[in-house]
């Protein structure tokens, strides 16, 4: 449970530090970090109007499953594991939500 905790500050400032980065193209766009501290789900999420459209997607979405960091989204440039393990996070705690299971095994097994 304590490294719950901590995987939650950790994931916590990181999201509220990218959500103080505005976006020069939509202003008035806003980033919300939103958290759910029960199911371990943690997101960054823009929202807002950009002239005549809704905008409204997930920056980053991240998951606390068997006290891993699992990165669900990613959609930046942003090396979020170096930032992850900068902060903190155990290398092998850090788990790609984003590649296809059949790969997860397939890297487990040439890692082995």
């Amino acid at each position: 449970m304590e490294k719950i905790k901590k995987y939650q500050k950790i994931l916590l400032k990181l999201l509220e530090d990218y959500a103080q980065i505005k976006s020069p193209f939509m202003p008035e766009v806003e980033n919300l970090v939103i958290s759910d501290l029960k199911n371990h789900h943690y997101q960054l999420v823009r929202m807002g109007w950009y002239k005549d459209n809704h905008v409204h997607y997930s920056v980053f979405h991240f998951s606390i499953i068997d006290q891993q960091i699992w990165i669900q989204e990613n959609r930046t440039d942003a090396k979020i594991e170096e930032e992850l393990i900068d902060l903190g996070v155990v290398p092998k705690d850090i788990v790609s939500g984003m590649r296809h299971p059949k790969m997860k095994m397939f890297l487990q097994k040439a890692s082995a």
